[in-house]
């Protein structure tokens, strides 16, 4: 046992590992609920959905510095004991977020018929209600990236409950909204894109609140806006590569039938859900991993990274358990449609499989963001996407391999990211103290 272990604080970790659960899991709980209400209109409003969802994921590629980047800029800053300057990273980043969700917004609006277009494989009635729900709920951007903006500062700080209160309060108030306005308002998919924005809205303003709050300085400072975005292009170009496997995987769902779309579309919220949730101990990593480098302190450092795989991996296993137990309940609550059901069934044993070695993927992808190792995370995802998730996605449509096929691909994701960052974190190059930007 090392001399730093004993200095690692276990309840500091649960606490922030128990803040990011919640806050991580309101918003695909959200989503998970608005499929189920969309659900039940049928196959061709819940692959609408499926499709203008995966489209916001692409757009949201733009968001990943802005809270990641945000939080281990922050956090090395509060560990160095300068926590005006890591509360500055957070004001930084929200001037940031206004400018590039406002430019988002346009691209998001001139691009939606084409966009739309491609992933549903031509025009028709599901790329129809696609778009319209893509058009109203891409509004929203600016308040998305406002809302990461807030998570990143305040996890760099260790700030555990107030992100609770203000991401559940503005879910909350979504989840209501959405069943209201898709059935007695009568709105149908519209009403979901519309609470969608509302639920932005209402967090981007609790944040921004808290934020001017504890913020002494809130003009744009160039320098540190000019740092941040040298981080962001490392995670940009990660979260990218994520979006091209994602993608790939919507768009052969869509050719294959709006059944399989439906199935693929409950089983990605699904595991955006689970995923999110093992993340909770990546997001403890980024804040514990970055305040204990800019403290100068290897040691525990890498004690905490270990820790935290072993969370992650026990994790993963329970969910895998659960996956499971629930192979004919859980797609159940989600559709009415025997067809969807069966190809939901297709696509589970892939599913449970991969959980136990994404628990530590995810804790693991935290400790090399939290110490700012973005270009190796970089380079590892784009190989694992292009080279992996992709090709086996696109097989899958030209072999016929069904919905199963698609899952497989994101399995091989999952597998090739586990042995790179399991290689990674063994070693000592992700172990660059101070406050300064690593090279």
């Amino acid at each position: 046992m090392t001399v730093a272990e004993p200095a690692l604080d276990t309840r500091r970790l649960l606490a922030l590992s128990a803040s990011a659960f919640m806050v991580l899991a309101a918003e695909p709980l959200y989503l998970l609920v608005d499929t189920a209400v969309v659900g039940h209109l049928g196959s061709v409003p819940l692959g609408a959905l499926g499709i203008g969802a995966a489209l916001m994921d692409v757009l949201l590629v733009v968001g990943a510095f802005v809270e990641y980047g945000t939080t281990s800029r922050a956090a090395r800053q509060f560990g160095a004991g300068n926590r005006n300057a890591a509360v500055n990273e957070g004001v930084q980043a929200s001037w940031l977020a206004v400018a590039i969700g406002l430019v988002v917004v346009a691209a998001g609006e001139a691009l939606a018929d084409p966009l739309t277009r491609v992933l549903a494989g031509g025009p028709g009635p599901v790329q129809s209600a696609a778009e319209s729900w893509f058009r109203i709920a891409v509004i929203g951007m600016p308040g998305v990236l406002l809302v990461l903006a807030g998570n990143g500062w305040m996890r760099g700080v260790q700030e555990t409950k107030a992100p609770v209160r203000i991401v559940l309060a503005a879910n909350a108030a979504s989840a209501v909204a959405s069943p209201i306005l898709v059935y007695p308002v009568g709105m149908g998919l519209v009403g979901s894109a519309v609470a969608n924005v509302g639920a932005q809205i209402i967090g981007a303003a609790l944040f921004l609140r808290a934020l001017s709050r504890a913020a002494e300085r809130r003009r744009p400072q160039g320098l540190v806006m000019r740092a941040q975005l040298v981080v962001g292009r490392d995670l940009l170009i990660r979260s990218a590569a994520f979006q091209v496997a994602f993608l790939s995987a919507a768009g052969v769902a869509a050719r294959m039938g709006s059944a399989q779309v439906a199935a693929h579309q409950i089983g990605l919220q699904l595991w955006n859900f689970l995923a999110l949730v093992l993340d909770s101990f990546a997001i403890a990593a980024q804040s514990l991993v970055g305040a204990a480098l800019g403290g100068s302190d290897v040691g525990l450092a890498r004690h905490t990274a270990w820790r935290v795989a072993r969370y992650g991996l026990w994790a993963g296993c329970v969910f895998a358990v659960l996956l499971a137990a629930g192979w004919e309940i859980i797609p159940a609550v989600f559709t009415s449609s025997e067809a969807v059901r069966h190809q939901a069934h297709l696509l589970w044993p892939w599913f449970v499989a991969m959980m136990p070695a994404a628990g530590v993927v995810f804790a693991l992808d935290g400790v090399l963001i939290g110490a700012g190792d973005v270009a190796f995370m970089r380079t590892l995802t784009v190989v694992a996407a292009v080279g992996a998730f992709a090709p086996i996605n696109l097989a899958a449509l030209r072999w016929d391999w069904g919905i199963g096929g698609v899952w497989a691909g994101l399995a091989a994701f999952i597998g090739v990211r586990l042995v790179g960052m399991v290689w990674r974190a063994a070693g000592t190059r992700w172990q660059v103290v101070g406050t300064g930007d690593p090279p």
